[in-house]
């Protein structure tokens, strides 16, 4: 008898982790010593934070933690769609704007450049898995 051999839904394994990641920036970006001049500053020095900007990575976090659990995870490739799209926008405006984000949450190089990562890799995880979230497979044609 053979041993079934599973395959690792990535989406999954994907909108855990970042949501995982967001929740925990989130809280971090309230935290003194963590994100100077706490909650408005700069967390870990690097990337411009306000509380409103905190608490969007708060329930993005979650969303994304709820997309990965939930239901088996079945909507966690249309989170990595969703953010790669939300996170795409964010870029541009960021970058047109330079320190803010519609005036609601500062940003800066680093934020920019976080933000264009987040974007391709959450569109790569949309466009290379199936609606099962594992790796999308071609059937080749005879």
């Amino acid at each position: 008898m053979q041993a079934v051999q599973s395959t690792p839904n990535i989406a999954k394994t994907y909108a855990r982790s970042l949501g995982g990641v967001l929740t925990l920036v989130g809280v971090l970006g309230f935290i003194p010593g963590i994100t100077s001049n706490a909650p408005d500053g700069h967390l870990l020095g690097i990337f411009a934070v306000n509380p409103t900007h905190n608490i969007i990575h708060l329930l993005t976090g979650i969303v994304g933690l709820v997309a990965g659990f939930a239901a088996d995870g079945v909507y966690a490739r249309w989170f990595a769609l969703a953010f790669g799209v939300v996170y795409a926008l964010v870029t541009v405006i960021g970058f047109i704007q330079g320190t803010t984000v519609l005036g609601l949450i500062p940003t800066n190089l680093a934020d920019n450049l976080l933000h264009v990562l987040i974007t391709v890799a959450s569109l790569a995880v949309y466009f290379t898995t199936n609606d099962q979230g594992t790796p999308a497979t071609t059937t080749p044609v005879r």
